[in-house]
């Protein structure tokens, strides 16, 4: 298991929160605020809990009491920040849940909304809406009061949209969660493009028992990207922006009205030939996580990573496998890197030095093998 050091630790730590209003106001908490206010009328009667937990979290919490299997692909370390042993960089907010049912089963009360909101710690691509902090809120209403189905479900999903995304035309798709029945992903239009915005459903009953909640109750379960919903809401195409210190986008990061474009940078594209081994995961979510890495401080310059093709060392021709001293086994990779910051032009040589930092991240040959 591949477990963070210290310095890794507190890096991530160190990243601001954008949903704590302890850490400065951010348009990000007023998507909440307008969630909770909204799903606080729907349902006068239910008592509303807000958590904020320390996001270095128990490996229980994170998957087994969420009822993931011992053996689920989501838990190796090419996707999870591994604390220690037994603890991660919780990977969604899901993981304040567990709980906050175990609170909820030591309590008097009947109905409850329990609203999660936070940043979270993935391994992701690198592109225009995906990052490997992103912020998540956790919905769940848990009552024995009334029962909690499917119906209820949808009446929950409109509201949200209807709240974060007035007009938008949305549409919800069957998914597996494994903490939930009649799971859902919910997609909104962006011109020809559905974009996922989230997930929910029915609030699986064996999460509910494990925590100690009879099958008196029941409940409903959703996920939106925070990101994501207010990406949409201010017509933004950059996630980079939410976190942008020039003073032109950050202003505007304090309301929810329509992001008003600045000064677009020129993109610097570097095109990179390396060698892997044959079983090397070059999984855009992996080669992501390892091009921040190597970037550092330096990680927003990076607005996409594509792999543009993929030779065997079979399929190379001699001369080719004579320049790169590739090995029988190994593979090629023609690898695109686009660096734009948002805030300024990069010089050729500052690029390069970025483009060496990410080659060197990705490289497993002896030679240096660079175009353009």
């Amino acid at each position: 298991m591949s477990v963070l050091t210290l310095e890794e630790l507190h890096s991530a730590l160190s990243l601001r929160d954008l949903t704590d209003p302890a850490q400065g106001p951010h348009a990000v908490q007023l998507v909440v605020d307008s969630i909770r206010t909204a799903l606080g009328a729907a349902w006068p009667y239910t008592a509303v809990w807000t958590r904020r937990d320390h996001p270095v979290v128990s490996l229980a919490d994170n998957y087994d009491n969420l009822g993931y299997a011992a053996g689920a692909v989501t838990r190796e370390a090419r996707y999870t920040r591994y604390a220690s042993e037994a603890e991660v960089l919780r990977s969604h907010t899901s993981a304040m849940i567990p709980p906050a049912l175990r609170e909820l089963a030591d309590s008097d009360a009947s109905d409850v909304l329990m609203i999660c909101a936070g940043i979270c710690y993935r391994r992701d691509s690198v592109d225009w809406q995906h990052t490997g902090t992103p912020h998540q809120l956790d919905l769940w209403r848990i009552s024995r009061n009334v029962v909690l189905g499917e119906p209820e479900l949808d009446d929950m999903i409109a509201r949200l949209v209807d709240t974060v995304l007035p007009g938008q035309t949305y549409r919800t798709v069957p998914a597996v969660h494994p903490y939930t029945i009649h799971g859902r992903q919910i997609d909104v239009l962006l011109g020809d493009q559905w974009i996922e915005i989230g997930e929910c459903g029915v609030a699986a009953p064996e999460v509910l028992r494990k925590a100690g909640l009879d099958d008196s109750w029941t409940g409903l379960a959703m996920g939106p990207g925070l990101d994501r919903l207010l990406m949409l809401r201010k017509g933004i195409r950059d996630i980079r922006l939410l976190r942008s210190a020039d003073p032109r986008v950050a202003g505007q990061m304090l309301d929810l009205s329509p992001y008003r474009s600045v000064s677009t940078m020129p993109p610097v594209r570097r095109d990179l030939s390396v060698v892997v081994s044959a079983e090397a995961d070059v999984s855009p979510e992996v080669l992501g996580d390892k091009v921040r890495d190597a970037l550092g401080a330096d990680a927003d310059a990076a607005e996409s990573l594509d792999v543009l093709g993929e030779t065997t060392y079979d399929e190379l021709p001699p001369a080719a496998r004579e320049r790169l001293q590739i090995t029988p086994g190994q593979r090629n990779l023609l690898v695109r890197l686009v660096l734009r910051p948002v805030d300024r032009t990069l010089t050729d040589a500052e690029a390069n030095e970025l483009r060496d930092k990410v080659y060197r991240a990705l490289h497993e040959g002896p030679v240096l093998e660079l175009i353009g």
